[in-house]
């Protein structure tokens, strides 16, 4: 029995779902990632979370991707002898990419649609997946931009990519709409992470919680400066204190005893 969707599919070319030399597994895990948006999270331990199968089993199934053509990994340079792995998918292996006549040929110098924090990248676990045919990200600018870019140089484990900081740079600017310094901002996101050896595994995330539940609350408005107060003086029947402008003030009970003969 079929049916049109119309919303919500995924096409699917016959070459994979009916390919004669990859497992099922290996078609369906194909056929998961090629339903992903592009810079979707596809790690083994991912897909270990979502899928029944175990890692293993996953990891080979991505082994049987590669060797078919349909994946492709690539090892990018982050600097400071530290290196990310790429994942980019085929739709078509050797099958022109958009507004190309070729595949696009493997880009060692693009930033990684999410990187591997920690000096170097492990085999078969794929941090993240990107369509050969997707527009490469303008590199983010600003001030907020810089500030998310720098939280690298203090914990790699905060390592955010290009899509991160464009999502995260809005909130970053409402903290310096409140006159927030971006020395603060930083040691806030960076304040009382967890020890080095506790992986974060999403940093955006984790960023996105602190800008929003840690944002103080904007200063008061300076309230107007007080009235003078009244100077305190003698009275000039008692000698007792008094708060008067009068030059010969009295006080309560002299004025009364003053006014009573006149009564």
């Amino acid at each position: 029995m079929r049916h049109r969707h119309r919303d919500r599919f995924t096409v699917v070319g016959n070459h994979l779902a009916q390919h004669p030399a990859l497992s099922g597994l290996a078609i369906g895990i194909g056929v998961r990632i090629q339903s992903l948006p592009d810079g979707a999270d596809v790690s083994v331990k991912r897909l270990a979370l979502l899928l029944p199968e175990g890692e293993i089993s996953i990891r080979r199934a991505l082994n049987e991707l590669v060797a078919a053509g349909y994946l492709e990994r690539r090892r990018v340079a982050l600097g400071g002898g530290r290196y990310a792995t790429r994942l980019v998918w085929y739709d078509k292996p050797g099958a022109p990419t958009r507004g190309t006549s070729q595949p696009a040929a493997p880009d060692s110098g693009s930033p990684p649609t999410e990187a591997v924090p920690g000096g170097g990248a492990v085999p078969g676990d794929v941090p993240a997946a990107v369509r050969a045919d997707a527009p490469p990200l303008a590199p983010p600018s600003g001030p907020a931009a810089a500030i998310l870019a720098r939280l690298r140089t203090v914990d790699t484990r905060l390592t955010l990519s290009c899509r991160d900081v464009q999502r995260l740079a809005p909130a970053v600017d409402g903290w310096l709409a409140l006159g927030i310094g971006s020395a603060q901002v930083t040691r806030t996101l960076t304040a009382a992470l967890p020890p080095a050896h506790v992986p974060i595994h999403h940093p955006a995330r984790f960023l996105a919680y602190r800008l929003t539940h840690l944002l103080p609350p904007p200063l008061p408005a300076e309230t107007p400066p007080g009235l003078p107060l009244t100077p305190l003086v003698s009275c000039g029947g008692c000698e007792r204190a008094v708060r008067s402008h009068d030059p010969d003030p009295l006080c309560a009970e002299c004025r009364h005893a003053k006014d009573r003969p006149a009564a």
